[in-house]
C-alpha cells in the first residue's frame, strides 16, 4: 500500500503528528520549560524513529501516544500545576487503567503502521 502512496503525505503525516502532539502536550502540561523543550525531544527522537523504523510507524505511534493520553490530561495537568508550586512527589500514581489505555493505544497504532512498510 506505501508504494502507491507518495513519500510526501508520510512526511506530511509525521509533521502533524508531531504538531498535534506537541500542542496537546503543551496544554496538558503548562509549565513553560516543559513547552519550549518538549517538540525539540520530540522531533530528536522522532528523527531516529524514522531512520530505524519509518515514517508510518513514527507517524502512527506519535497519534496512538496522543490518543493514549487524553485520559491522563487532567492528572497531568494537575501535577505541572504541583511542580509549579515547589511541590515535589516521591511518587507519582498512576491509574492503572488509565495506563493500560495508553499502552494498548501505543502498542495498536504501532501495529497498526505495520499496514503501511516504510
Amino acid at each position: 500500500m506505501h508504494a502507491s502512496t507518495s513519500d510526501g503525505w508520510w512526511w506530511i503525516l509525521a509533521a502533524l503528528a508531531t504538531v498535534i502532539h506537541c500542542s496537546a502536550m503543551a496544554v496538558w502540561i503548562p509549565v513553560r520549560n516543559f513547552r519550549l523543550v518538549y517538540p525539540f525531544i520530540i522531533v530528536g527522537c522522532g528523527a531516529v524513529a524514522v531512520a530505524m523504523a519509518g515514517l508510518p510507524l513514527y507517524a502512527f505511534a506519535l497519534f496512538g501516544l496522543t490518543i493514549g493520553l487524553l485520559p491522563m490530561r487532567r492528572l497531568l495537568a494537575e501535577w505541572a500545576e504541583e511542580t509549579n508550586r515547589g511541590v515535589t512527589r516521591e511518587q507519582y500514581d498512576w491509574p492503572r487503567g488509565r495506563l493500560f489505555f495508553l499502552v494498548v493505544c501505543v502498542v495498536g497504532a504501532s501495529l497498526a503502521a505495520l499496514a503501511f512498510p516504510g
